[in-house]
């Protein structure tokens, strides 16, 4: 994964928080020039201007920034679970689901804020005990995310080269140098994956498939999305099932369990291997079995 590098540009996201910052000492350092400032809780315009105007103005402009934020980083998120299967033959690991809790939790908070605040402002002013309870689930949320960030494995994610950015291309295009997809291309692959069947390892990603094939990861790629009609997550995985019906066949099952198997042919989680089986056969691998009359 690419190292975050700061822009310039990245400065214009504070760009809000710094003009609060200029706004605020402003107020500050003209009310305490005035006279009879120490005998006062708030000066002449903390009054007059910034509780009069600015802090109803101020806060409508922040739930509709937080309402952006969130939205953009929905869409990147939904975006990097989309292009990791273009990297990794296993993604269950990978999906971060956790990040997917906390911005649900997030969007449920921002809803119980606004909520909140309407009713403050416009119906009935809320005590402050009623209020803290707001702060209470802030602070849960957030200790939920530091103890999962800080326990999710991320190395699989930095071994390779590409950003999830949604304006930023995923896989590297071919360049001028390097010969498009071929049908002998898509014969040759075809070939290794039965022969030598690299889908078996389940820590098995687009670099170490490229590096076997003598391929680019730019021509690789091509040549499965082109070729095959499927990004790589779903290449690799229908070889998988198609091993795992063999396994069938041969009657493996008498010996292992139906997850066994599955490991066995290079999933890595119970979750992956009966969502994906489903998706390729329209049937969960015991109805599969069933249907089949392989007992």
């Amino acid at each position: 994964m690419t190292a975050f590098k700061f822009r310039k540009k990245d400065w214009l996201h504070f760009t809000p928080a710094i003009a609060i910052i200029i706004y605020r000492l402003v107020i500050y350092v003209y009310d305490s020039s005035l006279s009879g400032f120490n005998d006062t809780q708030n000066g002449y315009l903390k009054i007059n201007l910034d509780e009069l105007y600015v802090q109803s103005i101020y806060g409508i402009f922040s739930y509709f920034q937080n309402l952006l934020y969130l939205a953009f980083t929905f869409q990147l998120f939904y975006i990097y679970r989309k292009k990791i299967k273009e990297f990794f033959s296993n993604t269950y690991k990978l999906e971060l689901n956790w990040i997917l809790s906390f911005l649900i939790l997030y969007a449920i908070l921002f809803l119980y804020d606004f909520i909140q605040t309407i009713i403050n402002e416009y119906i009935v002013e809320l005590s402050y005990l009623q209020q803290w309870w707001m702060n209470f689930y802030m602070a849960l949320i957030i200790i939920y995310v530091g103890v999962k960030g800080f326990f999710t494995d991320t190395t699989k994610l930095q071994k390779l080269n590409f950003s999830f950015a949604p304006n930023r291309v995923s896989i590297p295009e071919i360049s001028d140098k390097e010969k498009p997809f071929s049908k002998e291309a898509i014969t040759d692959l075809h070939t290794l994956m039965i022969d030598q069947k690299p889908y078996l390892n389940p820590d098995l990603n687009l670099a170490d498939l490229a590096k076997q094939t003598n391929m680019t990861r730019a021509q690789l790629s091509e040549t499965i999305n082109s070729g095959f009609g499927i990004n790589f997550n779903d290449f690799i995985n229908k070889y998988r099932v198609d091993e795992f019906k063999q396994l069938l066949k041969e009657d493996k099952h008498q010996k292992l369990s139906l997850l066994g198997l599955a490991f066995e042919c290079g999933f890595n989680s119970k979750a992956t291997f009966n969502r994906v089986f489903k998706k390729i056969t329209d049937f969960s691998p015991t109805d599969y079995l069933k249907s089949k009359n392989v007992v």
